[in-house]
Parts: C-alpha cells; structure tokens; sequence
C-alpha cells in the first residue's frame, strides 16, 4: 500500500481549483458520515462512479462542490467527504509510516502534507479522528482503524499527558490521559 501511496502522489488530478465555472447549482448529493454517497435520496451502489465524482470535489470553506470547467455543483457532506477505511504501518516508533486507504481509492500517508487531526465531542468526549487527503478535503477513520492506530501510541515528546502516533517524523496527538481516569 505504501508503493501506491507514492504513485497517487505523482497521480495528475483534474485541475478543480483553476476551473471557474459560472454557472452553480444544487446537485441532490449527499455524502453521509458512513462515507456512502447517495443521489435523490438513492444509494451510489457503482464504486467506480463514486471514485470519479471525487476526483473533482473542491471544498470553498464549509461548503462542497462537483465542478467542471462550465458548472459547479454544491453538494451535501453529513461530516467528511471520505472516509478512512484501510492502514498498513512501516516502520516502528519515531521512524515509522502510516499508510491510510480512503472508501474512494485515495492512498496517503501521514505527514506533513497529510496530517491527523482529532476533534473530541465536547459533551460526551468521543473522539472523531480524520486524516487530510488533499486540499482540505478530510477523511473520518473509521473506528477500527482508529483502534489500529491506539495500538501505536506513545507518550508526546512535547505535551505532557497527551498521546499519539509518529509517521513520515511528525506526532498527531490522538488523546490525552487525565490521572483523574485512572483512579
């Protein structure tokens, strides 16, 4: 997965953000936090088209939109427009890498260019953990990858009582550990 990582890299994307079309509408697109893809109310059930209509997304603030070079289509996103689904890790500890696979095809791996990003519920403290998949588009990892990543943990070198995971020499901090739960 690592080798398909680089290759999406170097992979050319249609040009979304040089495109300015002028016409705009509603597309009748929703994009549920499960990470389905439903128009008019009906499941997508073709992988293959969804994976297409993803290669041109755009996100202008908290709006989503399907463009081509004449129109833009704004679109409905329950939370992320992807959702993380695979991780295969290389490496261990400081040196290592954290290789994600989307619902769309998209592999990336955690960095710089790519990083992990918790928002933890303020009521109830869940924790939703994302990862940048390219131009602020975000995917939701799913749970059991986030129970993958719990795995590789370790203590921050920089905030004491947070936790986290390294990949490509960058800590994401996944969480803290109040004392206060230990006892």
């Amino acid at each position: 997965m690592e080798k398909l990582a680089r290759a999406a890299a170097d992979e050319k994307l249609p040009p979304v953000d040089a495109w300015q079309p002028t016409v705009q509408k509603e597309m009748g697109l929703r994009i549920s936090r499960d990470g389905a893809w439903h128009y008019l109310g009906s499941p997508i059930a073709r992988p293959s088209l969804v994976r297409l209509l993803s290669r041109v997304m755009k996100r202008e603030g908290e709006d989503f939109f399907l463009v081509s070079p004449v129109e833009k289509l704004r679109i409905e996103v329950e939370d992320a427009p992807f959702l993380a689904v695979e991780l295969e890790c290389a490496g261990e500890s400081q040196s290592q890498r954290l290789v994600f696979r989307t619902n769309v095809d998209d592999v990336v791996i955690a960095g710089k260019a790519h990083p992990i990003w918790v928002n933890e519920d303020p009521i109830s403290g869940a924790p939703s953990p994302y990862i940048e998949v390219r131009d602020g588009l975000w995917a939701l990892i799913n749970r059991a990858v986030y129970y993958e990543l719990a795995e590789r943990v370790m203590p921050s070198p920089n905030t004491p009582g947070q936790w986290g995971v390294f990949s490509e020499g960058c800590f994401f901090e996944l969480g803290s550990v109040d004392a206060s739960d230990c006892a």
